[in-house]
């Protein structure tokens, strides 16, 4: 039992030996500063080409479902509601001057990548923001997918038990599908150190399936009662956002780490292959 024990110490050693004495927290805290920026543009983005493809119509019967089934404690089904309207809503112009802040995203994606072993590689601060352009040509199919089975997840969640039980496993299943691709273009292609295809395809997919499961939990933290307007004297927007923003943060520990595993897996492979 100690063996083991030591060797899974050893495995998770390995996996963040890359942001060791970097700072795993700064790092974060800086790729959730420029992903706070650029969260809602994105959004808006890919709600108002699927809308374009799909029709308004159809995103708003889809969108309803998950709507009328967010909690309401802390207005989640608002937000959601509220950025429906404004991504369908969208003008062209509107849409191109999202991109500037959406496209932000891709310099901390580099900060992500970064490697001290590898200087030097990988995209510039400009290249690697237009390197993420590319992942909103697929966001509709993407979108529209998780909106096409809301249907059924929604009305399976409502009936509670084990049924209910078995549509949060299919939701998670679908937004993990969605999720892998978006992650494995960020680890192979976006960022500096690009890991292998395989050990991309593999850990990334894995990283996935965590964040997945972590968007659920944070679904079901605003289902919680909780008065988060307390610690700032009664003011809940900023109480809702503060708890926006350490969500968003601890979401994107998760990719650094999945990351830094990825670069590992990519490292050990290379010299085997020797």
């Amino acid at each position: 039992m100690g063996r083991r024990w030591q060797g899974v110490r050893r495995i998770v050693s390995a996996a963040f030996r890359p942001v060791r004495g970097r700072g795993l927290s700064l790092h974060a805290a800086a790729i959730t500063l420029y992903g706070a920026i650029a969260v809602v543009p994105v959004a808006l983005l890919a709600i108002w080409l699927t809308g374009l493809i799909a029709g308004d119509d159809r995103v708003h019967r889809l969108t309803s479902y998950a709507i009328t089934t967010l909690p309401t404690d802390i207005g989640a089904h608002r937000a959601v509601a509220a950025l429906v309207e404004a991504g369908l809503g969208l003008t062209p112009l509107a849409a191109l001057a999202s991109l500037l802040p959406a496209s932000l995203y891709g310099a901390p994606g580099l900060r992500l990548g970064s490697h001290p072993a590898r200087p030097g590689r990988g995209p510039g601060r400009l290249a690697g923001s237009v390197l993420l352009l590319p992942l909103l040509a697929p966001a509709p199919a993407l979108l529209l997918s998780i909106l096409m089975a809301l249907p059924l997840t929604t009305h399976l969640v409502r009936r509670g038990g084990w049924v209910g039980a078995l549509g949060v496993v299919l939701s998670f299943l679908g937004t993990w599908l969605a999720l892998t691709p978006v992650v494995m273009w960020i680890f192979r292609v976006v960022v500096p150190a690009s890991p292998d295809w395989l050990s991309t395809l593999g850990v990334g997919s894995f990283t996935a399936a965590n964040l997945s499961g972590f968007l659920h939990g944070f679904v079901l933290f605003c289902s919680l009662p909780l008065d988060l307007g307390v610690p700032f004297g009664g003011f809940d927007e900023i109480g809702g956002g503060v708890a926006v923003l350490l969500w968003l943060y601890l979401f994107h520990v998760i990719a650094l780490a999945g990351y830094s595993a990825t670069l590992v897996l990519s490292r050990w492979r290379a010299v085997r292959a020797r």
